[in-house]
């Protein structure tokens, strides 16, 4: 929406997933916010809002909310925020060392059996060095009127515990809840840190030549125009032209292809591309901001605020988990007592504070959203960049995959086959005349033609130049009209032509209205393209279509030769549009429709797609716009690649959301039949939630 203000900011001090959640709500609710999300993976809070004069106001109220949820969490614009990681791995230390402490007084206490003051004296000791910060956040939470905080309700359970005598298990459940906080925040920044680890492709300084000499400066300083070198094992770290030298580069870290490229003068190369054997020099074609590493990089961190319905659905269900438990929990202290007396109130009290135990959903909060960061990061690292974790999603659920052909199935390198002239025209004269006409296109034919003809090419006769889309050229030289294009030109011109059926792509020429011939140009299926098509099939796609503006023969071709279950010929690019959109109406089952294709001339359909997949997209601007997905290589089987991460990426988010619902279930049933007590339940809390975090941090490691 044009007039948006979007500014991001870094999270500190938060570690609560669940708070997190809560503060997203809160924010979204603020006047004159547009939009608002919380990537608690990457600790960043975007904020969209309307007008700059309210700005100062919002970021205010952004501030008072984040304090009432969770107080000490600061946020810093992003520009200005310094590395935060040393702090908190100084605060982690720190809160070792008290648990430490605290376990060391709880083992003396229970060792200790002679006094009855002094041992409980050890266990409160034990229980404020443990719990003080949490029993602080409570009360703080009690003041602000948050009754369900995790802080509030284990103190309430901790304390109750105490107030029934069960010193030993007060003091545990506050050591081990403790613990089990510590072991969480170390596993999800371990993952954060692999996970950017798979994306550590920014370059650390550039080697600027000022002069005669060689100043090593940060890449944000280096300007368009500018020389500079990148030295064996080094990152290229601008996008630019190579003027000096020839090396092989390796393209892993943004293609995740492992065959090294080789560069000379004249050829391009990209930020994030590593020098192999030998020196190179660059000029500089971009600055850092709009280099293909800063676009990536700003791709796959945004992703993570595009959240998929499944961490929505969490969100949502979070909201109302922990008010049911506690109501329930509630329920089974004073029902059962009024039923049974209160003779019975301290049993009731018991097994209704395992409920208050068990009432935090962290595990869901805290490991749906590292899945899904940690199946982004995994695919980009394979050179596969895609846009958010609702589109990772959504390759889990397609229908229909419509390819289109030049450039995405075929290799898009077209050859002049053969020259076929008419009348009084010779080949060498249609051929001139042809690739007089294509002197200004840089259409891949137009590339063939003038490659065939092989000399150079007067433009300065051409008075007149038109490109008719999805049909060709009409150009006006000295000598007169040229006509170079398909049948429908030569129909819309009303040019007498010979109608031909070839395997290879038709290009007619007409000079002055005569039909002076035509050109036949070959276009190469990629190797992958028929492995790829037969996996989709495989893997359950109902339907595998192709679009093409190529002519009927040609495009039956490479049907047959792929086994496609459709395909569309003579299309212009607005009729394209229409297919798709033909294709969505006509579609009777639930699924996704995907196109692929180069995201340049398909930018249209790829926007109308339910998942847009731009394939070559290295160094092409356009197709990082267009599309949802963006495949950095030409290899259509890359299509696979991201299906089979994000079907593996569904198998974890479900394994975690049975994991943590089913022991959390069966510890409240457990504990409302009086057969677990709060080891049970800090296990189904705190430990639960290490465990799904830990299993999320399985899609990193099968990267």
């Amino acid at each position: 929406m044009e007039g948006i203000i979007k500014r991001e900011f870094i999270i500190k001090g938060l570690h609560c997933a669940n708070c997190a959640a809560k503060m997203e709500g809160r924010i979204k609710e603020i006047d004159g916010i547009h939009n608002a999300s919380i990537d608690f993976v990457g600790k960043r809070l975007v904020l969209e809002y309307q007008n700059v004069s309210d700005g100062e106001r919002i970021i205010g109220e952004v501030k008072d909310t984040i304090d009432k949820i969770e107080e000490g969490v600061e946020i810093v614009e992003r520009k200005i925020a310094p590395i935060v990681e040393e702090e908190e791995d100084n605060e982690i230390n720190i809160e070792i060392l008290k648990l430490l402490g605290a376990l060391a007084i709880y083992v003396a206490a229970i060792i200790f059996k002679s006094n009855g003051l002094i041992r409980l004296c050890m266990f409160v000791a034990a229980y404020i060095l443990s719990g003080w910060e949490v029993i602080l956040g409570a009360l703080k939470n009690i003041s602000k009127g948050q009754l369900f905080d995790e802080n509030f309700l284990m103190t309430i359970a901790t304390i109750g515990a105490f107030a029934m005598g069960e010193y030993p298990e007060a003091v545990a459940v506050m050591i081990f809840f403790n613990i089990g906080e510590i072991f969480q925040d170390i596993a999800v920044d371990r993952s954060r840190r692999s996970i950017k680890s798979l994306m550590n492709i920014r370059p650390d300084h550039a080697n600027l030549v000022v002069g005669k000499t060689v100043e090593q400066v940060s890449p944000e300083e280096v300007r368009i125009g500018d020389i500079i070198l990148v030295k064996p094992g080094e990152r290229v770290p601008l996008d630019g032209t190579v003027v000096k030298g020839e090396a092989s580069m390796d393209t892993v870290a943004l293609t995740g292809e492992s065959v090294p490229r080789m560069v000379k003068p004249g050829d391009h190369v990209l930020s994030g591309f590593i020098a192999k054997d030998k020196m190179i020099t660059v000029r500089v074609d971009k600055e850092y901001s709009q280099s293909t590493v800063a676009k990536i990089l700003d791709l796959v961190e945004n992703a993570a605020l595009k959240k998929a319905p499944t961490e929505n659905f969490i969100t949502k269900f979070a909201k109302v988990y922990t008010p049911i438990v506690v109501f329930t929990a509630l329920g089974i202290a004073l029902v059962p007592t009024m039923v049974y007396g209160f003779n019975t109130f301290s049993q009731w009290i018991y097994r209704a504070l395992i409920f208050l135990v068990v009432s935090c959903p962290c595990a869901l909060v805290v490991s749906i959203p590292l899945s899904f960061f940690g199946g982004i990061g995994g695919a980009s690292k394979k050179g596969i960049l895609v846009k958010g974790s609702n589109y990772l999603e959504a390759l889990n659920n397609i229908h229909t995959v419509v390819f289109d052909k030049t450039g995405t199935l075929t290799e898009g390198v077209f050859k002049v086959n053969e020259i076929i002239n008419e009348g009084e025209f010779d080949a060498e004269a249609v051929l001139k005349y042809a690739a007089t006409a294509e002197s200004f296109s840089d259409h891949p034919i137009a590339l063939s033609i003038r490659e065939a003809y092989g000399k150079d090419i007067d433009s300065s006769v051409i008075k007149y130049h038109e490109d008719i889309t999805g049909k060709g050229i009409r150009v006006k030289t000295e000598s007169g009209e040229i006509l170079v294009g398909n049948e429908k030109l030569m129909e819309a011109e009303g040019v007498s032509y010979r109608k031909v059926e070839a395997n290879d792509t038709i290009v007619h020429i007409a000079v002055e209205g005569k039909y002076a011939g035509y050109i036949l140009i070959s276009d190469k299926i990629k190797k992958d393209s028929a492995d790829t098509v037969k996996a989709l099939k495989e893997a359950g796609i109902k339907n595998v279509v192709m679009l093409t503006g190529d002519n009927k023969t040609t495009a039956i071709k490479v049907k047959e030769e792929l086994n496609l279950d459709e395909v569309h010929y003579e299309l212009l690019p607005h009729e394209k549009v229409e297919m798709l959109e033909k294709i969505k109406r006509e579609k009777k089952e639930k699924g996704n429709i995907v196109f692929v294709g180069d995201g340049i001339n398909d930018a249209p359909v790829l926007t109308m797609a339910d998942i847009g997949v731009a394939m070559g997209g290295l160094g092409s601007d356009a197709a990082i716009e267009a599309s949802d997905i963006v495949i950095m290589t030409d290899e259509p089987s890359k299509l696979i690649e991201g299906i089979k991460i994000a079907a593996f990426t569904r198998k974890i988010v479900w394994q975690n959301i049975i994991l943590a619902l089913g022991v959390k279930l069966a510890v409240l049933i457990m504990g409302a039949l009086g057969f677990a007590n709060m080891w049970e339940a800090v296990f189904a809390d705190v430990g639960v939630a290490l465990l799904a975090v830990l299993n999320a941090t399985r899609i990193i490691k099968n990267q």
